[in-house]
């Protein structure tokens, strides 16, 4: 059984103003996730996720296809969990 890691995925792309944040709550909603999605001054998005690897990969899986014309670039990088996350939330 693998262990729960937390990664930091950064979404470019036309994902501000799209309900690109509200579809990644409601999404991480399904999966045994915890963490956050939050809009970056440089128009990106960035979400800190917290789960088993499975489960964040099927997350970003279906935000990807949600959003397939609007996101250009993914970037996923494992990091150490600086909090520890209660539920999935829209930060601001």
């Amino acid at each position: 059984m693998s262990e729960a890691a937390t990664e930091r995925i950064i979404f470019t792309g036309h994902v501000q103003g799209v309900g690109f944040r509200y579809t990644v709550r409601s999404t991480a909603r399904r999966y045994p996730v915890k963490g956050y999605v939050k809009n970056l001054p440089d128009g990106s998005v960035e979400l800190i996720v917290q789960g088993r690897p499975e489960a964040v990969d099927g997350l970003v899986a279906d935000v990807a296809r949600q959003f397939e014309g609007n996101i250009h670039h993914t970037e996923r990088r494992p990091i150490q969990a600086a909090e520890v996350f209660i539920d999935f939330e829209i930060r601001f």
